[in-house]
């Protein structure tokens, strides 16, 4: 199975851009799939997760109110829906499954992860 994020730009700040996750191989079947980003020189953080179901959600702090997980298991795509984004949002983004349905921040409990898309927010 292989994860593909797309979606990723350069923006300016105040503007949204709308992430995408989707998954080949194998569907996301009761995975919970998680959003991460890295900036440069600085470790891969939470962002926000989703339950297989749509159940269960958590997103950090610094992205509530401003970003949405979501999913559309029929068409087999997870969404991160980034509006009034900031500088310090840029980073390349990336979306991860576990494959046993765990909605958790931690890095490594996520089993799957594809190649990361890029987000660059100008002030």
């Amino acid at each position: 199975v292989q994860l593909q994020a797309s979606g990723g730009g350069l923006v300016q700040a105040g503007d949204s851009l709308r992430l995408s996750c989707a998954a080949s191989g194998r569907t996301f079947s009761r995975c919970a799939v998680g959003w991460f980003r890295q900036a440069p020189g600085k470790e891969r953080e939470f962002v926000a997760a989703i339950s297989w179901m749509g159940g269960i959600i958590d997103s950090q702090d610094s992205v509530k109110g401003r970003f949405t997980i979501s999913r559309d298991n029929a068409k087999n795509t997870v969404f991160l829906q980034m509006n009034s984004l900031k500088p310090e949002d840029t980073a390349v983004y990336y979306c991860a499954a576990h494959l046993n349905n765990v909605v958790t921040r931690s890095v490594r409990e996520y089993d799957l992860w594809g190649q990361g898309t890029q987000v660059t927010v100008s002030s």
